[in-house]
């Protein structure tokens, strides 16, 4: 589990040093200031330690992280992810509750080879996903050609991660939480998204109905990724789970579930990181650090790069979506 980060001159995001991360970690803040900068630093850094060592042909965690970097923020060179070159390199630096350390540095003249670069990490069997805010189901064989083939920009690599984790069920027990999780999936959904493997194509099974994938909506197949990816044994019990905007394509009554069942994977092991502009995603957090009297850091970031750390389990932070949410109600009372 991730304990703490570091990070300076990193893209949008000034200075940042947050300890005593938890099971799951909130960032909000307005556009562009670097919630989704981090969460995908964050998550380049697990895969890099994750990745290492893999393989009939392993390469360097360094190797693996420039790779990452580079498809992940899509720049011609990732010294472009250096915030003010006049303010000194790039920093960015991970701990693990087990003590172990993942940090690199670089400059902005730096192309595609990092030099300074610590892994203490064991290497390890478990995987961690990206999340984006656009579901993926419905544009796996797209993005892989693009990637694959084409080796061009346009889906970046979260999405190409994703896309490749995908991969149809396997035979297999998984735990009873999974099976849970699964059951409360199929529930929401009123159905369950399966792979057909006559068709090659995703469906949508519902009673005796069967759809086609792509007419579906964008919340089904959202809902359906978390399904597969715990049938197919992708995701496990230590696995880090990166979300960006988990509102966008759900109506809030199936985004506050998604919640709760994070909440119970969280509780399982698991570790979440979530960005998000929901009040709904908010406030049912609260409640959540609440209810399972967990800690629950929200990390908050402004315009000029600065961020500021709060709990959940302490109250509600001031920020501008709740700002926002009292705004409109009392204009809604003024009426």
């Amino acid at each position: 589990m991730i304990e703490s980060v570091k990070v300076r001159n990193f893209g949008p995001i000034s200075e940042l040093n947050i300890d005593n991360l938890g099971k799951i970690n909130l960032l909000i803040g307005p556009n562009r200031s670097g919630k989704t900068m981090l969460l995908k630093a964050l998550y380049c850094a697990q895969r890099a330690i994750e990745l290492t060592g893999r393989g009939k042909n392993p390469r360097s965690g360094k190797e693996i992280l420039a790779d990452k970097l580079y498809w992940t923020f899509q720049v011609e060179k990732i010294g472009k992810l250096v915030r003010k070159p006049e303010s000194g390199a790039l920093y960015f630096e991970m701990k693990e509750t087990n003590g172990s350390i993942f940090s690199y540095s670089f400059g902005s003249d730096t192309e595609s080879k990092i030099i300074k670069f610590e892994n203490t990490s064991r290497p390890r069997n478990t995987n961690s996903v990206f999340i984006p805010a656009k579901e993926v189901l419905s544009l796996i064989d797209v993005i892989k050609i693009i990637r694959e083939v084409r080796m061009e920009f346009g889906f970046d690599e979260t999405y190409y991660d994703l896309a490749t984790a995908l991969t149809p069920s396997t035979q297999g027990k998984i735990s009873k939480t999974f099976l849970e999780v699964r059951d409360r999936l199929e529930s929401a959904l009123g159905g369950r998204v399966v792979y057909s493997k006559d068709k090659n194509a995703w469906q949508y099974i519902q009673g005796k109905n069967t759809f086609d994938i792509n007419v579906t909506s964008e919340g089904t197949k959202k809902l359906a990724i978390f399904d597969t990816l715990i049938s197919n044994h992708f995701l496990t019990k230590d696995s880090v789970v990166y979300i960006d905007e988990p509102e966008s394509g759900l109506h809030p009554g199936l985004l506050v579930e998604l919640l709760s069942i994070i909440g119970e994977l969280a509780r399982y092991g698991m570790q979440f990181f979530i960005a998000s502009h929901s009040y709904f995603v908010i406030k049912k957090l609260y409640m959540l650090a609440h209810t399972l009297k967990m800690s629950i850091p929200v990390i908050s970031f402004d315009f000029d790069g600065g961020v500021s750390i709060s709990d959940l389990k302490e109250g509600m932070p001031e920020n501008p979506i709740i700002a926002q949410s009292i705004k409109l109600y009392e204009e809604e009372l003024a009426l």
